[in-house]
């Protein structure tokens, strides 16, 4: 079988990207191909590096260089209160209202039975252990005594299940459990949602 010359190669791993056809593949493409050999090794780079030294928090299981994420690290955060959300692209949208000072907790997808996933998929384990009591080998500094925990999972068939899951699993723990007030779109993503639609959501949202 023939191989693909390079630029076509290219092009198909482009492609794959999410949201990108195979008229913006090659648009890209030539658009790098164009520019000076050392914005494709910076590209290249960039993407090695992500791969190699992106992790997960210690804490949150947000995406992370180090142990502990920015967030979990910031001693200037509230941290009586959690946001559970679906994703990191979530997270940066709740971040960039302003109206949130709490910490996070990235689930990493949802609840969905259609697609197999279910409980055991998601980092519910890791939430759990945090509601019971710091870990060992964490920095006393960031010690948390949380009192709310607010579910930030967007209001689409998958994200109600999880938030109704997570409601009937943190109840007895004796922590006010909440969720967003309705302002977002049903059927979206929290992640193209504009800031003034998060914060209202913030905002207003109820004790479940």
């Amino acid at each position: 079988m023939k191989t693909a010359d390079p630029i076509t190669d290219l092009i198909n791993n482009l492609s794959k990207l999410p949201g990108i056809g195979e008229r913006t593949a090659s648009r890209l493409a030539f658009f790098i191909l164009n520019q000076p050999e050392e914005l494709a090794k910076n590209l290249a780079e960039s993407l090695t590096n992500v791969k190699d030294k992106i992790g997960l928090c210690k804490r949150c299981c947000n995406l992370t260089e180090g142990d502990y994420c920015s967030i979990c690290m910031n001693v200037k955060r509230d941290r009586d209160k959690i946001c559970v959300v679906e994703s990191a692209p979530d997270l940066r949208a709740i971040e960039n209202t302003g109206e949130f000072r709490g910490t996070y907790h990235v689930l990493h997808g949802l609840i969905s039975p259609l697609e197999g996933i279910g409980p055991d998929d998601l980092r519910i384990a890791e939430l759990l252990r945090r509601l019971q009591g710091a870990q060992e080998d964490e920095p006393p500094e960031i010690a948390e005594d949380i009192t709310e925990v607010i579910l930030a999972t967007s209001p689409s068939v998958d994200g109600e299940a999880t938030s109704l899951y997570l409601t009937r699993l943190l109840k007895p723990m004796g922590i006010k459990v909440s969720r967003i007030a309705s302002g977002v779109p049903i059927g979206s993503d929290l992640e193209y949602t504009d800031r003034m639609t998060l914060s209202r959501a913030l905002l207003e949202r109820r004790e479940l």
